[in-house]
């Protein structure tokens, strides 16, 4: 006879395709597009119910977005700091308790593994949010520090609020305590609920970090207080777009994680990806520091850039060339940006290009019209500023929208 009890124990135990977040009946109930992608093997929205609408809410109102599927690892312990600081390439100390500071880390070879957000709640405690699968990596950068490494990612909820009116949203909320928040800071503003000041959308904008069991009163209340301000659930591709104007970066898009690849040669450094300024070369040795200095000395095979094109046909996946003829380049991220109403991108040049050499580069762009291909070739600028900037994401307190 066949004891079936143990195999339904272990089949009910192991979820079947993607989980749901806490958030998941919230969304389902308001999807009119039911277009669903996993993330982390989580279910995620790729649009709720127009993409056009959605993106326009992130400029013009605000918008919840689910982010709970990010990899959070809580790092505790007396050699909290220094374990971090040995991993990453920025000088952790300058990272207050209070403080959310963007960071990344590298192999030996100085290759980025990934990048992420690093929040520091006291001096021994800190919570690095990342889009990679990292505990094992940080179980062996915890190797021989006096810390504890405990994954959140199954436990912790997280919703980004961002926006013109989102400050005035939790206002309305009773969480106007958020008020004192600078960019980049971090507070308790109730028991349990911890606010950021970050985003990925380069609007004024929050973070909401609670345990599972608080997601959804937190989102009714939320939704609740914004009825005078205007608020729409958004997926994955308004968030996209908004983060392309802000010149913010993705990993598996415009850089390959290292231990990601399969192919020689794919991996970039911080360098390579304009992060010179989170590399601190005088604090102790970090991960990959020997392999950057060289790099310093020697100079960087490639650059990644913000671009503005002309015209307004979107460059995803465009190959660059210098004076049109010698290939020096693709563009990683491009799109057609509503609010700037200009064509941007962001895209990696083989050095000297787009670093030395910026002039006389150009795009060439397949455009699809009445079942004909048309080949183009735009001229291309190299940026040095966010294609979208707006005071209201730096006062501190905000202003009401």
């Amino acid at each position: 006879m066949t004891d079936t009890s143990a195999a339904r124990t272990l089949e009910e135990a192991v979820p079947l395709g993607l989980i749901p977040t806490v958030f998941q009946p919230r969304l389902e109930a308001l999807s009119s597009a039911k277009s669903w992608m996993g993330w982390a093997g989580y279910q995620s929205a790729v649009v709720i119910e127009n993409m056009e609408f959605e993106y326009f809410a992130i400029r013009n109102q605000s918008t919840l977005f689910d982010v709970s599927p990010m990899h959070k690892y809580r790092i505790q312990g007396p050699d909290a700091e220094a374990m971090l600081n040995r991993m990453m390439t920025r000088d952790v100390r300058k990272i207050r308790p209070g403080r959310v500071g963007y960071t990344l880390w590298c192999d030996e070879e100085g290759m980025v593994i990934d990048d992420g957000t690093l929040f520091r709640f006291g001096p021994d405690d800190f919570r690095l949010c990342c889009q990679e699968r990292m505990l094992g990596w940080v179980l062996d950068a915890a190797w021989g520090f006096d810390v504890q490494v405990t994954d959140e990612s199954d436990t912790i909820s997280g919703l980004s609020l961002q926006g013109p009116t989102s400050f005035s949203i939790l206002k309305d909320a009773g969480l106007d305590a958020a008020a004192a928040l600078k960019p980049f800071d971090l507070a308790e503003i109730e028991p349990g609920l911890w606010i950021s000041r970050t985003g990925f959308t380069g609007d004024l904008g929050y973070e909401l970090w609670m345990k599972n069991a608080d997601g959804l009163a937190l989102w009714d209340r939320l939704w609740d207080a914004a009825r005078d301000w205007g608020l729409k659930a958004i997926g994955f591709e308004a968030l996209n777009l908004a983060r392309i104007e802000a010149g913010f970066i993705a990993a598996q898009v415009d850089f390959q994680p290292i231990h990601s690849t399969l192919r020689l040669g794919r991996g970039r450094t911080p360098l390579e990806l304009g992060f010179e300024r989170l590399v601190d070369f005088e604090k102790d040795h970090f991960n990959g520091r020997r392999a950057l200095l060289q790099q310093r000395q020697k100079g960087l095979r490639t650059h990644l850039v913000k671009i503005e094109l002309g015209g307004f046909k979107p460059s995803n996946g465009a190959l660059l060339y210098h004076r049109k003829t010698k290939e020096v380049g693709h563009v990683t991220s491009g799109a057609w940006s509503p609010t700037t109403k200009r064509n941007i991108a962001l895209a990696e040049l083989k050095a000297p290009y787009g670093g030395q050499v910026q002039d006389d580069l150009w795009a060439e762009i397949y455009v699809h019209e009445e079942g004909q291909w048309d080949r183009r070739l735009v001229p291309v600028t190299v940026q040095t500023s966010p294609f979208f900037s707006h005071p209201r994401a730096r006062a501190t307190p905000p202003r009401p929208f």
